[in-house]
């Protein structure tokens, strides 16, 4: 991202606007050139490039404003500005700033983007409010800024070792012009970021302190709870709330909808003084369900579907001659089912809706546009909404979306008073949207040089939508064109032909972006497939997978995975498989050792995983976020799905949609890729190779091609 060198202090100054800071001033945000906003005077402390506030006391408090679900932004952030503002970790207070995106830029947690997307811009905010503060210190002292320097809070003056603290400082520095331009630190020079440091979060986190959705209260606020329509599109057509009505502390019952995509799905909302009372209420409600004018699919259906659709698409018959032309060819069809996201913590929000102003608290992915949306559907100004993050119980793309804040605006707005409303975990698991499902059709074949001659992959899935109504045409095929998300980008360089493609099938189930969304699908069919070329070619699956990367960087990752791997030592009896996959900017190779137990049953004895992420903060979140991803992608391989039966979503809750238990996650160990790469995403990218690597080590111990997930590791 190109910084601006020429700041006005005008500009400068409109950049500005925290309520609650004694002398805020902003920064001039490089992403737009724009600027807005006013000094705002109070009585806490002074704000220093938006993110920044220092009180007389030298306390520092910077601000996060991307949404914290575990993936570590809560703790990175401000370990970015804080290794140029120099400050330790030990020194700072975190506080969530609320949607602000003309102060802030965008706020969306998805695409792993937090760090990728902003670390330079993190950076020269600290390392301009530093030089902000050395020159206020020079000018005090009067002498030149280069005879000063900053450490530990403090600037120092070589000469004499005078040291006045950034509190005694800050207010001068606030009136600065701030710096045209600052020099950023070598990555040699760190001292917080590349280093596995504490997170600010853990104590609050683990001593029950720490505020989620559900812990937000606001005075006379009530309770919400929603009876949905299970068929997604289904309208209510009548409701009974007699008995609902008789339940102490119950005081509305009325229908209400929220949109998904472009559907309005409609429900009973029962409202009362506690959450157990409109619980209990919403047990007695009977709601009468009109569900006419669309299907009402089960899996069996939409799998024969995702059949036939594929059937639509006809090859480029440039690439059938191509095709015919290597010397061995193999075909194979893939399956993945739908998924629930199934977070810890399920969906919930707060809201206080008044004339003319709006105010959300909850645990929100995406503040940005949940605070565009309300502005726009509620008529009322954006800089009248408010949308408050608190910490989020998962998130995997789910809370990044809509509907929920939009419904519980709506039920705050009927009820005229502050509303929160809780989804259980049966509305949460069963209301979507979900992951969607997809079919691959994938055909190739090798040359004689025992490399990939020619491939295609066809997938018949949903896109992200309310559903479709009807069959879409698919798109034409040409040799060497589409893409598949998850597969190593070299492989379009390397691959003399190849045709990628996709047809998106008619189904009224509600589909979303889920962990690593497309990827998370793609990459199964995709290296698995690449495996069994390999196998047809008889290479090593991993020596070929090398032979087709023409980037060093690629190749430095395949030689680092098979040294922690200790690949070139397994034995004939052992079972090992890889996968290497890329998605928002980083690469990770997996490879999981499999073997029997004595009772013949199988077993995942490790998983080795590998991340090229170039630049990185801390190597702890790292190692914690590829482990999450891999057990998360465990329980979508082999332990839940989720099913339909007449447009119903069959699993309700975790006795029929199992997590995995600690006994039955592997050993896992974690490595970092070291180089000096711009820094790519790590919240996602761990999760896609997971389920290949582990069905191409099953096949390598017991020859036996699984293709379709879930599937029981006691059945194979």
């Amino acid at each position: 991202m190109e910084h601006k060198k020429h700041l006005s202090r005008r500009t400068f100054l409109q950049q500005a606007g925290l309520s609650g800071i004694a002398l805020t001033i902003g920064y001039y945000w490089p992403a737009t050139g724009k600027g807005t906003g006013e000094i705002v005077l109070a009585n806490e402390g002074t704000e220093l490039m938006s993110w920044i506030s220092i009180d007389a006391a030298g306390k520092v408090t910077l601000f996060n404003h991307r949404s914290e679900m575990g993936q570590g932004t809560w703790q990175s952030i401000p370990q970015i500005i804080a290794e140029e503002l120099e400050v330790s970790m030990d020194q700072v207070s975190i506080r969530y700033a609320s949607s602000n995106p003309t102060k802030y830029g965008p706020q969306p947690q998805e695409g792993s983007f937090s760090i990728r997307g902003w670390y330079q811009q993190l950076l020269r905010v600290g390392a301009s409010a530093r030089e902000m503060l050395i020159e206020a210190a020079a000018r005090q002292w009067q002498v030149s800024t280069g005879e000063c320097y900053a450490e530990n809070g403090v600037v120092v003056h070589r000469g004499t070792g005078k040291r006045l603290s950034y509190g005694a400082l800050v207010k001068d520095a606030a009136q600065l012009k701030p710096p045209a331009d600052v020099k950023l630190k070598a990555r040699k020079d760190y001292k917080i970021i590349g280093k596995p440091l504490h997170r600010n979060d853990s104590t609050v986190k683990t001593n029950g302190t720490a505020v989620f959705g559900l812990d937000k209260k606001l005075a006379g606020m009530l309770y919400a709870v929603v009876e949905r329509n299970p068929r997604f599109r289904g309208k209510v057509k009548s409701f009974d709330d007699s008995a609902t009505r008789s339940i102490k502390g119950v005081k509305r019952v009325f229908k209400v909808q929220r949109p998904v995509f472009n559907i309005w799905c409609e429900g009973v909302a029962v409202v009362a003084d506690t959450l157990w009372a409109a619980m209990q209420g919403r047990k007695l409600l009977k709601v009468q369900w009109d569900d006419e004018g669309f299907e009402h699919l089960g899996s069996e259906q939409i799998s024969a579907r995702m059949r036939e659709d594929l059937k639509k698409f006809s090859s480029p018959d440039s690439f059938e001659t191509d095709l015919k032309h290597s010397v061995a060819t193999i075909e194979a069809i893939y399956e993945m089912p739908y998924q629930s996201h199934s977070c810890m913590e399920p969906l919930n929000c707060t809201a206080d809706v008044k004339d003319n102003s709006i105010e959300i608290w909850g645990p929100i992915q995406e503040a940005n546009w949940i605070q565009a949306d309300l502005s726009e559907r509620f008529r009322v100004p954006v800089e009248n909404v408010t949308v408050n993050m608190t910490f989020l119980g998962g998130g995997f793309g789910r809370k990044a979306f809509l509907d929920y804040p939009c419904e519980a605006a709506l039920i705050s707005k009927e009820m005229k008073a502050p509303v929160q409303v809780m989804w259980t975990r049966e509305d949460d698991m069963t209301a979507g949207p979900f992951r969607q499902g997809a079919l691959y059709s994938c055909k190739g074949g090798v040359d004689a040089q025992k490399k990939i001659f020619a491939l295609q992959i066809i997938s018949a899935t949903q896109y992200a939508s309310a559903g479709e109504d009807k069959h879409p045409a698919p798109q034409a095929l040409k040799e060497n064109t589409g893409r598949i998300d998850g597969i190593i980008y070299d492989y379009y360089k390397t691959i003399p032909h190849y045709s990628f493609g996709s047809v998106p099938i008619k189904s009224t189930i509600p589909t979303m972006w889920w962990r690593a969304p497309g990827a998370n699908i793609d990459a199964f069919a995709c290296e698995c497939f690449i495996d069994e070329l390999a196998h047809l070619a008889s290479q090593d699956p991993l020596a070929f997978r090398k032979a087709h990367f023409a980037f060093t960087r690629y190749q430095a990752l395949v030689d680092k995975l098979s040294e922690i791997s200790n690949w070139d030592a397994r034995r004939k009896n052992d079972g090992w498989g890889v996968a290497i996959t890329e998605c928002f900017g980083s690469m990770v190779g997996q490879v999981v050792k499999v073997s029997r137990r004595p009772d013949q049953t199988l077993k995942i004895d490790k998983v080795f995983a590998l991340i090229d992420c170039g630049w990185y903060v801390n190597p702890d979140t790292i190692r914690a976020q590829l482990e999450g991803s891999i057990i998360m992608a465990l329980g979508a391989a082999v332990n839940h799905a989720t099913h339909f039966e007449q447009g119903k979503a069959v699993e309700r809750n975790f006795n029929a949609y199992p997590m995995p238990r600690i006994n039955e996650i592997p050993e896992i160990e974690v490595h970092i890729m070291e180089n000096d790469e711009a820094p790519g995403g790590v919240g996602e990218p761990g999760l896609p190779a997971f389920a290949p690597a582990l069905c191409n080590a099953i096949f390598d111990l017991t020859g036996k091609r699984l293709r379709k997930l879930p599937f029981r590791l006691e059945d194979v």
